[in-house]
């Protein structure tokens, strides 16, 4: 039985995560972390991740980026593997994240689900089908209360792509105060915002009279919820190290 720590364990995702959780009997919550401490469950929950003393295998984080220090620390400290699937990290704590797997056992991705890391895929086999005779742009969608943009999803879908590219790739997010024509060596992310929109993805291959468009669209937040909770079974036990969707699909 893995013992989970949920932080952000009160908000929208921690909610759907002890709902999935509940249904399991592979693992179970034994703490949570959240700024509204209200216990509507039958594990404590805590304001810090400072604060809480359960054993625990695994952290699953839905919270905010602004805690990370806290969690590498206490996953360090505690010998604690760690899930990370919050979105919205600067390239600071990007590399403090690196930085910390050597230390301890790290689950890092930007999307939980497994139909995007499978559509990274296929969108690195386009490219490598295609090469450079077509043009990629990359167009997200998500509700309006998200608040980073372009989504950590689309630099996922990007960054995929450049691992494939025969020239190097340089990221365009606004067109609109330039007067030029559109270089081949770049890859256009753009970032839509409204209503409810769970998350929708496009990747667009525009080549000379055809276009190719490869798609992803979640209907609900729970394909998060499912993939981070695999996740955090994958990960207990786990030696120090930087992990992601890649090791746990092959698996």
């Amino acid at each position: 039985m893995t013992k989970l720590i949920i932080t952000g364990a009160n908000g929208k995702m921690g909610k759907v995560l002890q709902s999935i959780i509940a249904n399991r009997d592979d693992c179970e919550i034994v703490a949570g972390v959240d700024i509204n401490t209200e216990q509507s469950a039958d594990f404590p929950v805590y304001s810090k991740i400072s604060d809480v003393n359960e054993d625990a295998d695994v952290i699953i984080d839905f919270s905010n980026p602004i805690l990370l220090d806290d969690l590498l620390e206490y996953s360090n400290k505690n010998k604690v593997a760690l899930v990370l699937a919050t979105t919205g990290y600067d390239e600071e704590q990007k590399s403090k994240i690196h930085e910390a797997s050597k230390q301890s056992p790290i689950f890092f991705t930007y999307n939980m689900s497994m139909g995007i890391n499978l559509l990274a895929s296929l969108a690195k086999k386009a490219v490598e089908v295609l090469g450079s005779d077509f043009d990629i742009e990359i167009v997200e969608k998500h509700h309006n209360q998200k608040i980073d943009a372009p989504s950590g999803t689309a630099l996922m879908l990007a960054d995929a792509i450049c691992e494939v590219t025969p020239n190097p790739m340089k990221y365009e997010y606004d067109r609109h105060a330039k007067r030029e024509k559109r270089t081949k060596n770049e890859i256009g992310l753009h970032a839509i915002r409204g209503g409810t929109i769970v998350g929708e993805h496009d990747i667009i291959f525009a080549g000379r009279d055809e276009i190719i468009t490869l798609s992803h669209s979640a209907r609900s937040k729970e394909i998060f919820a499912v993939g981070a909770v695999n996740a955090a079974i994958y990960m207990c036990g786990k030696a120090p190290g930087l992990y992601d969707m890649s090791e746990l699909i092959s698996e």
